[in-house]
């Protein structure tokens, strides 16, 4: 190139002199600000060179500044860093501030977030974000940051008082069923505050049950329990407020019992016996048999004091203890008897008074009487005051006489012989009086005016009357002297002195009168005796009978004699006869009565006593029946009819027919209700009228009959609709025929108008809901996504696993349309559909009308049941594919072994491939026995609940199936029974394939062997019309050396293939030796045959001689492959000959001897040579042998039955109740199957969920006697568990045993190394359970050793060797 001229005054530049600076500039357009140019020289490149470093250094330095801030605010959080100033100005200087200034803007929202954060971290939800730096308010972003902030502070604030007003509404105030309701919430939020209400409903529907219980248990209603659904300790509290409405059930009945043999029946002495009650329950049991108890004694004290009363003894007393109302009847009865006796002691104390001491007036005070014994009172103090005024107005009238006054008579009124006796007295006065006046003339004369000598001066009186006078006045003359002296023995005898006598001469009349005086004193004096006699003996000595006698009297004093005597007479038999019948009524005899002849008052107390006596007697005879009609009888409607009764007795009558007619009225109209319900009718109730204890018993059993009527009648529709539903989906196998199907019948059952049928997908870890059915919708759905809005519930309905109900729906939520027109339903329902816990589907309902609670209730049984029917289908298709896939692979791996057997030159030149695909070829091995193990552990784990649930209902223990549904739960039993058989086949297939079955050879009786053919299948061949014979030679030892279980297993297939193929015919087995030492069995059948070719197929897995008979005569094709399988691992074979139509010969042909895969159990004996006899043998075997059924010797101990209640007998039964179980198992089914048959031997089960569970349930529950312990579970599985157990010394020796559905080789030894005591597999054998738990449990409660060192009574010396040996340990037995 040629030099270009310079021109003046410009400066060139060369361009090597550039080349620097290009490379600097590149490697600054790289990112690297570190180059710097050399400034040596003047010039512009100098200049250039300057700049430029300038350039890169302000540039780093700003590069540096990013850099630190990055790292102070990422790595160390430091929000308050900020570049520092740039060493340049101008933009420089400006882009630092800038990017301060976003720091600012940034930092400040951020901190003012965690601020707010902070303060919500701490609990204060008062703290709000501001939008206003300062300087300007926040906007876009940093204000949506601030808003965002702010919203969730405001959701938070919110959703704590809403949880907050409804933990303090629940928890607090006591008022169930609050909601929070926190508008506008969406995601998480409303995930928690639906999860949240749903807490509070599920604990609201469980305390409201809870509550309607116990409610009901306060009214006296014991047939309710709680059956919400529960967890946890609800499921505690369910469980013992269930157990206590049991109790209190038994307990009620038993009170009953008592009430009805004491109240009703009149048995004393009964005692109500409530067995397995404790605490407050066995204290009320010992309270009302102590109430019963006190009833007895103060009831036979009662009986035994009104009986003493009835015989007329008035000592005795209530004294046994009592309160309340029989306080009071016992203070009644005894107050009884005290006014008995009171009144008995006055009746006696008057009589006394009156009879015996003289003394009238008495009167008998008898406080506090009423009624009949104050009438009786007043009876008798009416006939004393009547007896004291007619005696002392005689006395008055005979003392008036004794004392010279003869003006006085005896006034009172009188009757019978009283008046009479009144008469003569006032008649004998009358004459006194007539004579006293003479004599009074006279002796006032004479005495008072002393004119003794006087003579009677009758003027004008001459001849006779003169004579008269003059006689007179002799008379008067003589009459001075003689009546002097009379005067004197009147006065005498006047004064009560009967001594004097008239001494005066006389003649004539005067000397009889003389002489008459003298003998009327001589009469007196004898009367007075007489009469003093007489009285003495009656009144003081009591001796009623007694007569007067006075010799020689006559005229009146004769006739006084007489009268005093008729009336002693009178007297003693009236008070004799009335003093009969008082004492016959205070014995209880009321058939006396009094027949003497009386008068007056007398005859009116006769009239009384008798009329008294026969309305006792009538009152009495009435009562007695009709409590005997009612009481004893059971005869209603009896009335008491006493005739002409008044007073106490009419109303004593009265009551008792009031009381026998509110009664009969009552308990005929409660008969017939409770008739009609025991009859099924529950439209009847109870309307008879009823106050106090009848008014409760009444209501009581109105309220139980509605009570019952309703129950009755939706559990009818329930039961039927599950019944019918449950029917109509047996048979399908295509999951959206049986979706539609569902919908089609369960939407118009349930009064809906709208379904749809959503089916989860586990295709992925994401929740998939399919929409595959629709009932009232044309539209197709899917949910994909978390946040898929339009069928939110339905994924939330899945997600918890819980039913939704949504009332009150919006207009505008989902319209149902026909073709007249459309409206908005008012509820829907969300049931997710669920088996074992997990989600299969989701279906969702609306109706027009709310659904009741019966549908509620019908929707929580159905899910079950369509769960159920769904898991089987899939499990069907599923099993259905895993054996295709298990085939195809069978056939790859059979191409694949030929294809290595023709490439064997080839695979040995390429180790490195084959060693890569043996690898393979393990892997697979391995996946399919994990494939197969995890098969088992999931199909067995239903099938061990389905089986021994459906034994329980084929038990039928109460009796409440019909004979269709124990058929019914036995084709459930037999249906599982042969799935369990498929898994068991398909098992030992792959032990067979995987080499790992072994053989146990041990001593096997051929007996034994040949009972188990016939007990087997004896039965069966009878039930096809089959002949079915077994035959054996002589040859033939008795005992092989072999593996007994696999020679039965081998067997059954045979003969069952036999008895499935043979229509018609017989079937054969015949049992021979060959010379080469072993012992053929072989099986001859009259069947459909198998051709030639075909032969070599039905050796294969999953093969039959042609196609057809899988369809008609079922099966899997695995026997025969197992057979021959078995055969070569006991070192035999097993083949075939057969003809079609003719029938098949299968000859199973293995050595006397067989070594065996694992180490024997004992050494086999040396076989008995053909002809020579065992010695504890028969001498020969028959050649058609038929052998007894009967089990092996040692099977005898404990009952070998299929009955659990077998079980809870005797021995056994003695042994099991009251134990305690733990069962550990992470399936409620299985804990539930297993509950129900270990309680129904008596048993008690404490439940723990998994390992870690069940070591706390061991140290609250001390008594734990046994354990059942799954191996597969959540936390921590079984083997852990159980080396935990045995780590803890107390429970060294507790029993436990392994139960596992996994069931796969090696499982046993790994589980009897760990510790357990046994392994069972699922599905459980009942019996074989009890019978291990009843081995474990006898050697666990036996005594422990003396302190000698001696082995403990009733354990078995080769148990502890045996348990070591299991758990590895060491054999430390003596």
């Amino acid at each position: 190139m040629p030099r270009v001229p310079q021109e003046a005054g410009t400066d060139w530049v060369r361009a090597a002199d550039l080349k620097p600076l290009l490379s600097a500039l590149l490697s600054m357009s790289s990112g690297n600000f570190r180059a710097r140019l050399p400034v040596a020289h003047d010039g512009v490149l100098a200049d250039l060179h300057g700049a430029f470093n300038d350039i890169v250094i302000r540039t780093q330095h700003h590069s540096d500044e990013l850099v630190r801030l990055r790292s102070d605010l990422i790595r160390q959080g430091r929000l308050d860093e900020r570049m520092a100033a740039s060493p340049g100005q101008g933009t420089w200087a400006t882009s630092v501030l800038a990017t301060n200034d976003i720091i600012d803007a940034l930092v400040f929202p951020a901190a003012q977030a965690t601020k707010v954060l902070n303060a919500v971290a701490g609990g204060d939800l008062t703290q709000r974000v501001e939008l206003h730096d300062g300087h300007r308010r926040l906007r876009g972003d940093r204000c949506q940051l601030g808003r965002a902030v702010n919203s969730m502070v405001d959701q938070l604030s919110l959703f704590t008082g809403e949880v907050t007003r409804v933990a303090r509404e629940s928890g607090n105030e006591g008022r169930l069923g609050g909601r929070a309701k926190v508008g506008g919430l969406s995601g998480s939020w409303r995930d928690v505050t639906e999860a949240v209400n749903t807490m509070a409903a599920r604990l609201t529907a469980q305390v409201r049950d809870i509550a309607a219980v116990t409610t009901a248990v306060a009214r006296g209603d014991l047939t309710r329990q709680v059956t919400v659904e529960a967890t946890g300790e609800l499921l505690e509290l369910k469980l013992t407020v269930n157990t206590m409405v049991d109790q209190l059930s038994a307990f009620a009945d038993e009170v009953t019992r008592v009430a009805r043999e004491v109240g009703t029946e009149g048995r004393l002495g009964g005692r109500a016996q409530v067995p397995g009650v404790s605490g407050v329950w066995k204290d009320l049991t010992d309270n009302v048999n102590f109430m019963a108890s006190n009833l007895t004694s103060q009831v036979r004290n009662i009986a035994q004091v009104t009986t003493a009363v009835a015989n007329g003894d008035l000592s005795q007393k209530i004294t046994v203890d009592a309160r309340g109302e029989i306080l009071e009847l016992k203070e009644t009865v005894n107050t009884m008897v005290d006014q008995l006796s009171a009144f008995a002691d006055e009746v006696t104390r008057v009589a006394r008074e009156v009879g015996t001491d003289g003394r009238l007036g008495g009167r008998a005070q008898v406080r506090g009487v009423s009624g009949m014994w104050k009438d009786l009172t007043d009876s008798v103090n009416f006939m004393a005051d009547n007896l004291t005024t007619q005696v002392r107005n005689i006395a008055l009238v005979a003392t008036a006489v004794k004392e010279g006054d003869l003006g006085k008579k005896i006034t009172v009124e009188a009757k019978g012989e009283i008046l009479e006796l009144k008469t003569t007295i006032n008649t004998m006065v009358d004459q006194l009086s007539a004579f006293a006046d003479e004599v009074t003339r006279v002796a006032r004369e004479v005495g008072t005016e002393g004119n003794l000598g006087g003579q009677a001066q009758v003027r004008g009186a001459s001849g006779v009357w003169k004579d008269l006078t003059d006689n007179v006045n002799f008379m008067a003359s003589n009459l001075t002297s003689q009546v002097r002296n009379i005067a004197q023995v009147t006065t005498a005898v006047a004064d009560g002195d009967l001594s004097k006598k008239i001494s005066v001469d006389a003649r004539g009349e005067i000397l009889e009168v003389k002489e008459t005086v003298n003998g009327m004193v001589d009469q007196l004096r004898a009367f007075a005796d007489e009469v003093t006699r007489v009285a003495r003996e009656v009144g003081t000595e009591g001796n009623l009978g007694g007569r007067a006698q006075v010799r020689g009297a006559s005229g009146v004093w004769k006739d006084l004699t007489d009268n005093v005597n008729f009336m002693a007479s009178n007297l003693t038999t009236q008070v004799r006869n009335i003093a009969l019948v008082a004492t016959a009524v205070a014995q209880g005899d009321l058939s006396q009565k009094i027949d003497v002849d009386a008068r007056g008052e007398i005859l009116e107390l006769k009239t009384t006593l008798n009329t008294m006596v026969d309305t006792l007697s009538s009152f009495a005879s009435e009562v007695t029946r009709v409590a005997r009609e009612v009481g004893s009888e059971g005869q209603l409607g009896g009335q008491a009819r006493v005739e002409g009764v008044y007073g106490t007795w009419k109303s004593l009558t009265t009551s008792v027919n009031e009381l026998a007619l509110n009664l009969t009225t009552q308990v005929r109209a409660i008969s017939e209700v409770t008739s009609a319900v025991a009859s099924g009718d529950m439209t009847r109730n109870v309307t008879v009228e009823a106050r106090g204890e009848v008014d409760e018993l009444k209501n009581n059993i109105n309220m139980m009959v509605s009570n019952l009527r309703e129950t009755t009648r939706a559990k009818d529709w329930l039961d039927a609709n599950l019944a019918r539903l449950a029917g109509l989906m047996q048979g399908h196998r295509d999951l959206v025929e049986v979706a539609d199907l569902i919908l089609r019948e369960l939407t118009p059952l349930v009064n809906a108008q709208y379904g749809a049928f959503f089916l989860a997908s586990s295709e992925t870890d994401e929740l998939r809901l399919d929409f595959i059915a629709g009932y009232g919708s044309a539209h197709d759905a899917s949910i994909d996504t978390p946040g898929s809005h339009g069928h939110g519930l339905v994924r939330q309905a899945a997600i918890e696993k819980k039913r939704i109900l949504v009332e009150e729906v919006p207009a505008d939520y989902i319209k149902v349309d026909s073709g007249l027109g459309e409206a908005a339903p008012t509820t829907v329902v969300i049931i997710p559909v669920l088996f074992e816990d997990q989600t299969l589907g989701v279906i969702e309902l609306a109706s027009f009308s709310r659904f009741s609670d019966v549908h509620l209730a019908f929707f929580d049984q159905f899910v079950n049941t369509i769960g159920v029917a769904i898991n089987t289908i899939v499990a069907n298709s599923r099993t259905e594919s895993l054996l295709s896939e298990s085939q195809r692979l069978a056939r790859q791996l059979q191409e694949r072994t030929g294809e290595l057997q023709r490439r064997q030159a080839e695979l040995q030149r390429s180790n490195a491939a084959l060693e890569e695909k043996a690898a393979l070829l393990a892997s697979s091995s391995r996946y399919k026995t994990e494939f197969l193990a995890n098969m088992s552990h999931e199909l067995r784990n239903p099938l061990n609940s389905l089986l021994i649930l459906a034994q329980m209902l084929i038990d039928n223990e109460h009796g409440h199936l019909s004979r269709h549904e124990v058929e019914s739960a036995a084709m459930i039993h037999r249906s599982g029974s042969e799935l369990l058989q498929l898994i068991n086949d398909i098992l030992d297939l792959s032990k067979i394939e995987a080499g790992r079955m072994d053989v146990f050879p041990a001593r096997v009786p051929l007996i034994k062997l040949l009972n188990y053919v016939h007990d087997t299948f004896r039965p069966l061949t009878l039930d096809r019309g089959l002949a079915f014979e077994v035959s054996v030679t002589e040859a033939v030892p008795k005992e092989l050396y072999s593996d007994e279980k696999r020679i039965k297993q081998v067997l059954r297939n045979l003969l069952s293939n036999a008895l499935k193929f043979t229509p018609k015919g017989k079937i054969d087995l015949q049992v021979d030796v060959a010379a080469d030492e072993t012992v053929t069995f072989t099986v001859t059948d009259t069947g459909i045959g198998i051709a030639a070719e075909k032969l070599p197929v039905i050796f294969e897995a999953f093969q039959q001689a042609d196609g057809t008979t899988n369809r008609k005569y079922g099966g899997t094709g695995l026997g025969l492959s197992i057979s021959r399988e078995i055969a070569g691992l006991l070192g035999g074979v097993l083949t075939a000959a057969s003809e079609p139509g003719a029938g098949s010969s299968f000859v199973f042909r293995i050595p006397i001897r067989c070594r065996g895969t694992a180490e024997a159990v004992e050494q086999p004996p040396a076989p008995a040579p053909a002809g020579e006899a065992v010695a504890d043998a028969p001498p020969e075997l028959p050649q058609s042998l038929v052998p007894t059924p009967g089990g092996s010797p040692e099977e005898g101990s404990w009952p070998a039955v299929s009955n659990v209640e077998q079980w809870a007998k005797g021995a056994t039964g003695e042994l099991l109740s009251g134990a305690q179980a733990l069962v550990v198992d992470d399936d409620i089914r299985n804990a539930f199957a297993l509950t129900n048959v270990l309680s129904r031997v008596g048993m008690r089960v404490v439940y723990a969920e998994h390992g870690r569970e069940a070591i706390e349930m061991l140290g609250k529950n001390p008594g734990i006697d046994f354990v059942l312990m799954d191996i597969m579970m959540p936390e921590m599985d079984g083997y852990e568990t159980i080396r935990a157990i045995r780590r803890t010394p107390r429970y060294a020796d507790l029993p436990v045993v392994v139960l596992t559905a996994k069931a796969m080789p090696g499982d046993r030894e790994k589980s009897l190394e760990t510790g357990a005591n046994d392994y069972l597999p699922k599905p459980l054998d009942v019996d074989r359970l009890l019978n291990v738990a009843v081995d474990l449990l006898s050697k666990y409660r036996a005594p422990a050793p003396s302190s000698d060192g001696g082995a403990p009574a009733g354990r078995e010396d080769e148990a502890a060797p045996k348990e070591a040996a299991g758990r590895g340990e060491e054999d430390l037995s003596p």
